[in-house]
This record gives C-alpha cells, sequence and structure tokens, in this order.
C-alpha cells in the first residue's frame, strides 16, 4: 500500500470517527442532564423481544416504582449519585445539616491534600450553593425538589456539581493511596489514574470511583446490575455492608436513579 492510500484511508477512519463522535453528541445533547420520573416499565421499549432484559425489568420492577433518567455523557453516576442524595436530604433535614457542614469543610481538606484553592473556589461556591438551594427549611418537599430539578438541568450549575464530586472522589483516592492502589487495573499509579481517569470530565465511572466517593461523604449507595448474567438484577452495596440512601440502575456504561417501593 503506497503513502498516499495509507492517508486516504487513515483520514477516512478519522472521518467516521468524527461522525461517529458527532451523532454521539447530538443524540446524548437531546437528552434532559436529569429526567422526570418514570415508570420502571419504561425500560421495555429498549429490550422488546428481549426475554432476559423484559424478566430482569418485572424482577427490577417488584422492588422499585420509578426510574430517573440520566444523560449519557459519561457522568452519569456523578450526577445521578448528586441528585439522588440531594432529593434524599429533602426529606431528612439532621442528615441534611451533617453533609451540608461536611461539605462546607471538603474545600479546606482537598487544600490540605493539596489540590490548589484556586482551582477549587468556583466549583466548591457552587456546589454549596446547590446544597444550600435544596435546603429543607426552605418550603415544602414538593417546591424543594422543583427546586432541585430545575438546577439540575441547568448545564453550568449542574456540570459544577459533578466536577466538585470528581474531585472529592480523587482527593480520597490520595488519601488512602494504598488502599486504593489495590483495586486499579493496569500499570496505573494511583496519581495517574486520577488526573486521567477520575478528574477530567466525561470519564466513565467504575467500582474505585463509587467506593470512594461514598466513603469521602459517608453515604451508602445500592447498585442495581443489569446485564445478561442470571436471570434476575444484581444488587451490590457501597461501601459494603452500609445502609442505601441512594439507588441506581448500572446497564453496561450507564446509571439511572431508582426509587424503592
Amino acid at each position: 500500500m503506497d503513502k498516499v492510500e495509507q492517508n486516504d484511508n487513515t483520514n477516512r477512519d478519522e472521518l467516521i470517527m468524527q461522525q461517529q463522535r458527532e451523532i454521539e453528541k447530538e443524540i446524548s445533547d437531546s437528552i434532559p442532564l436529569v429526567s422526570e420520573q418514570l415508570p420502571i416499565t419504561c425500560l421495555n421499549a429498549e429490550y422488546l423481544g428481549d426475554d432476559v432484559f423484559t424478566a430482569k425489568i418485572q424482577d427490577l420492577a417488584g422492588k422499585y416504582k420509578f426510574l430517573r433518567r440520566t444523560r449519557p455523557d459519561g457522568n452519569c453516576f456523578f450526577r445521578a449519585f448528586a441528585y439522588a442524595y440531594l432529593e434524599h436530604l429533602i426529606f431528612n433535614k439532621d442528615e441534611y445539616i451533617r453533609f451540608k457542614d461536611l461539605a462546607d469543610k471538603s474545600k479546606d481538606k482537598l487544600v490540605q491534600l493539596g489540590f490548589p484553592s484556586f482551582t477549587l473556589e468556583d466549583f466548591h461556591d457552587t456546589f454549596m450553593e446547590v446544597v444550600k438551594r435544596v435546603d429543607p427549611s426552605t418550603g415544602t418537599p414538593e417546591i424543594v425538589c422543583d427546586e432541585l430539578h430545575k438546577v439540575f438541568n441547568e448545564q453550568g450549575y449542574s456540570d459544577y456539581v459533578v466536577v466538585y464530586l470528581r474531585l472529592l472522589t480523587s482527593g480520597k483516592l490520595q488519601e488512602e493511596a494504598d488502599f486504593y492502589q489495590n483495586f486499579i487495573e493496569g500499570n496505573f499509579t494511583i496519581e495517574e489514574f486520577r488526573h486521567q481517569e477520575v478528574e477530567p470530565m466525561y470519564k466513565e465511572s467504575d467500582h474505585i470511583h463509587i467506593i470512594a466517593l461514598c466513603t469521602a461523604l459517608g453515604v451508602g449507595v445500592r447498585v442495581e446490575y443489569m446485564d445478561r448474567g442470571d436471570t434476575q438484577v444484581k444488587a451490590h452495596d457501597f461501601p459494603e455492608g452500609s445502609t442505601p440512601k441512594v439507588f441506581l440502575i448500572y446497564r453496561p456504561g450507564h446509571y439511572d436513579i431508582l426509587y424503592p417501593k
């Protein structure tokens, strides 16, 4: 193959990849950052004629009443976690006070770990503004829940919350590097993993992200895994043995929010 032909093939491949990315972005951008509550059975439309997944949706519908979709943009775990936990706090005033205090002090802890203060300032300020906007004492649960939904569908606020949670996750990985190093696949050091797989936006999350964030914030999460294995969805609690306050469904590459019956 001569160089001209090779270059043509390379350019064609790059063009196909670029078109694929543009199509994916267009689809992603057409989906709300966080949807309204939907019945669990809305999943059936995605798996018509698929007996394995239809049975799993039925199993899920026995335990959960609603699902709330998040945009599939690589930030779905952090966005789903933040929305679901803040929504939980609207109905739990004492826990809200605990979390607000922890969140307020979290920036100083990250600075102590070596994160530059000027980098954190805007993200922490916006994060705290969102937390304060869902203070349960500011209105009825219905009014505050509407405010939560509104703020999470404003890209600026929503993305800043995601960024700050990514930084908190990174901080926990750094703080307990010896422990988390055991969970990292490949030849990544903790520092490389943090800078390449945790802190950048649009990077998908795995068990290590979930464990680190849940531990940093003292929040239990249950993830229902819906894949081709077994006949029922499998639930995993993070950290192990914790009482879940947040419920998520994981399908390959994506997290959405669940509401238990």
